[in-house]
């Protein structure tokens, strides 16, 4: 079963997202900000992440930073999901390694399409 990991501070959120990417049939995880994150990949790398940009302790950006230059960091597909969405977030986030952005509020058919852009849905 693929994995996929739900970092955002919004419990809305999170439980929205769930709730689409397990009728994905994703086994779903989460972390309520990017340090939180950033542990839950240590203990186990998921496939996904689904990345919230503002949160508090460590931002969205700074987590995929750090995502990237841990052991195995590599692999996770990453999508933001987030409410900037100017030309200079979008760019920031794939120049920082980011696979797909998604803005919110977003819907089911949305994530999944998002997911089959990354080859995971």
């Amino acid at each position: 079963m693929k994995t996929c990991l739900i970092v955002d501070d919004s419990r809305v959120i999170r439980k929205v997202s769930r709730h689409i990417l397990e009728s994905l049939g994703f086994e779903v995880s989460e972390a309520e900000n990017g340090a939180d994150g950033l542990e839950r990949c240590e203990e186990a790398m998921p496939d996904v992440v689904l990345l919230d940009w503002n949160m508090p302790v460590l931002s969205g950006i700074e987590f995929l930073h750090q995502l990237r230059r841990s052991p195995g960091g590599e692999r996770p597909k990453v999508v933001f999901c987030t409410t900037e969405n100017d030309v200079a977030h979008i760019r920031e986030a794939i120049g920082a390694g980011a696979d797909e952005y998604v803005m919110k509020p977003f819907d089911h058919e949305t994530l999944q399409i998002k997911l089959q852009l990354v080859g995971m849905a």
